[in-house]
């Protein structure tokens, strides 16, 4: 996931927090612009595809360099398996930071 999906989650997820607080949300108190909910999740379902992606090319050079292909190197395996490894941790954390928003807004009082 890039920089710039990075930044655009957590500006989401800060406007959502600012919403629940009861605080207004302007364009300028974030720094950058809101994004609207469904350019949000278009970015989360891009955002999955390339984590999937991304473990669908490790796991294919894991295979291949197990099949003895000379073209793939053990230091390419590794370096993608980790670049994987942190993509997938990266969208296990902003699932996680969405469901507890989601949990603190339904248990709020009305």
């Amino acid at each position: 996931m890039s920089d710039v999906a990075i930044n655009q989650v957590l500006s989401q997820m800060r406007s959502m927090q600012a919403l629940a607080q009861g605080q207004s949300v302007g364009a300028g108190s974030l720094g950058t612009e809101a994004v609207p909910s469904s350019q949000f999740s278009n970015l989360m379902t891009q955002s999955i595809s390339d984590v999937n992606a991304s473990m669908q090319e490790s796991k294919a050079l894991t295979s291949a360099f197990e099949r003895g292909d000379p073209s793939v190197s053990l230091a390419e395996v590794m370096i993608t398996a980790q670049k994987a490894s942190l993509q997938f941790t990266g969208m296990t954390e902003v699932r996680n930071k969405l469901l507890n928003a989601y949990q603190e807004v339904m248990n709020m009082p009305v």
